[in-house]
This record gives C-alpha cells, structure tokens and sequence, in this order.
C-alpha cells in the first residue's frame, strides 16, 4: 500500500490504503503504535513530521489561600504546534501546593 499523499494526524480510521497482502495498512501517525502502518509509511510521512515545541515555563501564581492550604499553578505556551503527525504537546499547565502565610493569618481563627 501506499501512504503519498494520504498522511493523516493522529488516529485516523480513514486514513487507509491496500497492502502488500490485500489487507488494510494505515497511514495515521497511530499506525507505529498499532504496528499496522503501510510500507512507505515511514518516508511518505514522518518525513513532514513536525513535533511539538513549548516555551519555557512562566512563573508561579500567588497562593490560593492567604491563610492556610492552597495551590500555585503555571504554564507555558506551544511555540510550534505538531503537524503531520509529529510528537504532540507535553502538559502546558502544572499545579503545586502551596501554604499561605499572610500577616493577618496569625490574627485570624
């Protein structure tokens, strides 16, 4: 079978061709998971392929609660986002524990 010009993202049930055995290969970057890629799928593809790329972290938030348990979060954006099949975006968003310790916590019941 073959993939030219049939290169598909992600998993794609429609994204087929006939191989070498009469049976359906794919040309969906899910194939390599599968193990059911077509034979030219490696140059007709992951040729193009593009992963993707992330900026560097921002900084962390304030906490959530000025007196006791909360969280702080951050993130970071796609700088160039996957095509053709490329490795997709890692977590852009992260969330940690945080304690607040403002003045008047001290004050407070």
């Amino acid at each position: 079978g073959s993939c030219w010009h049939r290169c598909c993202p992600g998993r794609n049930n429609a994204c087929w061709a006939l191989g070498t055995r009469r049976a359906r290969c794919y040309c969906d970057s899910y194939c390599e998971r599968t193990g059911d890629c077509c034979e030219d799928y490696h140059a007709a593809c992951r040729r193009a392929a593009v992963g993707c790329v992330v900026g560097s972290w921002g900084p962390w938030s304030g906490c959530s609660s000025l007196c006791g348990v909360g969280s702080k979060a951050r993130s970071r954006q796609v700088t160039i986002p996957p095509r053709h099949g490329g490795e997709p975006c890692p977590d852009l968003k992260q969330r940690r524990g945080c304690l607040g310790e403002h003045p008047a916590c001290g004050t407070t019941k």
